[in-house]
């Protein structure tokens, strides 16, 4: 029987480029596991992208996931353009390594992609938006930035 995941993502960026920070919900039979990481000098899209790649890296067997981003450039990249892009030898793609690493571990699982609204009181969405902002708080701080 196929695990059931449910995966929250959401990537922050301070200056766009600058400091990022990406975060991640995985819940699995009510059990919520967070991750986060900083990187310094990245975009706002290439950490929504970072988010979902690190959430399913953190799965250690294929599943059922209901993904939640407020990024409709994760969501439409997945469920609208990759194809184009495939066909098009991935030709003219920003962030081509990222949407390309994303897509390989995408396929190792059947994935419901939700888009839902930042900032609008979605209990999933707001958590990440607060892990992937403390991280970066976290890591300015250690680094005096």
């Amino acid at each position: 029987m196929t695990k059931h995941v449910i995966i929250h993502t959401d990537g922050a960026c301070k200056g766009n480029p600058g400091i990022g920070s990406w975060a991640a919900t995985l819940e699995y039979k009510g059990v919520i596991k967070e991750i986060s990481g900083v990187i310094e000098h990245t975009t706002n899209n290439q950490m929504e992208l970072r988010a979902v790649i690190e959430a399913l890296k953190a799965l250690k067997e294929s599943c059922s996931i209901e993904l939640y981003t407020d990024s409709q450039y994760v969501q439409k990249g997945m469920l609208e353009w990759i194809k184009t892009w495939k066909i098009k030898n991935w030709k003219n793609v920003k962030n081509v390594e990222l949407w390309q690493e994303l897509d390989d571990l995408a396929t190792q699982h059947t994935i419901s992609w939700h888009w839902v609204r930042g900032h609008s009181g979605h209990d999933g969405n707001e958590r990440v938006d607060e892990l992937a902002n403390l991280a970066i708080k976290n890591y300015q701080s250690a680094n005096n930035n």
